[in-house]
């Protein structure tokens, strides 16, 4: 293990037939950074945030986090020990309130029933333990509103709750500014920034704006292989970055 590293992916491969979508990959997530993985359309960004989060299994390569192996974990187990993830589409159960929501994962956490009965709304021990990740992001006074009606950014952050009632380790945050627009995304950019506090942060992300005043470190993926990692100036002034991928972003 690296040291001081929360996550570490350690020769990630993955093929479909003659194509390798993930190609020796490697990286690691500190404490209280954010890391920018960046990459175009079709490098393999997709299929190893998958791996990672155990929806997809690697063919070779091993991924620690806490120190533990969680490669062959499931994807449950591997959110039991704090992989906590957003991902494009929103995976909220929409008619249920803000607050339902970040129960479900409290109860979860706690290893009881899934079953939603009218007296578990009156359990203190979930409602206020679901409440408190609510403040934190900031969605408190929004708890009896359903989740589907919640903007864009609302459900960012409430992903994030929901994230955070499982006692999160590490971020994965897949496109977290994807459908917003220049307002949104600053007060999501600013929302971002502090919750590295929380808990590191692994950041897919198309938005280079973001990207820049968010990460500590960026890795680029290009056809399924990191080919340079470093700071967002070491990125932007790398010239085969600039030609593989950046481009205008620089």
């Amino acid at each position: 293990m690296a040291e001081n590293a929360v996550l570490e992916i350690n020769g990630l491969e993955k093929s479909f037939g003659a194509l390798k979508a993930t190609d020796n990959v490697s990286l690691t997530l500190r404490p209280g950074e954010i890391h920018a993985l960046i990459g175009p359309n079709g490098a393999g960004k997709s299929t190893l945030i998958h791996q990672i989060c155990g929806t997809l299994r690697q063919d070779k390569g091993t991924i620690h986090l806490g120190g533990q192996d969680v490669s062959s974990l499931s994807v449950a187990d591997r959110a039991r020990l704090g992989l906590g993830r957003t991902f494009q589409i929103s995976s909220l159960a929409g008619e249920f309130s803000t607050l339902r929501n970040v129960m479900l994962a409290v109860q979860a956490q706690q290893g009881s029933s899934f079953h939603f009965f009218k007296p578990v709304m009156k359990d203190k021990s979930l409602t206020e333990a679901a409440m408190e990740r609510l403040s934190r992001v900031g969605l408190a006074d929004r708890a009896h509103v359903p989740a589907a009606e919640l903007s864009h950014g609302e459900k960012r952050q409430l992903e994030i709750a929901v994230a955070l009632a499982l006692d999160v380790r590490a971020f994965l945050l897949d496109e977290p500014m994807a459908g917003m627009g220049p307002e949104g995304s600053k007060t999501l950019t600013r929302f971002l920034d502090g919750l590295r506090r929380e808990a590191p942060i692994l950041l897919v992300e198309h938005d280079m704006d973001a990207v820049y005043a968010l990460a500590d470190r960026i890795s680029v993926l290009v056809y399924g292989r990191i080919i340079a990692t470093g700071t967002v100036d070491q990125i932007r002034n790398d010239p085969t970055v600039r030609t593989a991928y950046l481009g205008d972003h620089a």
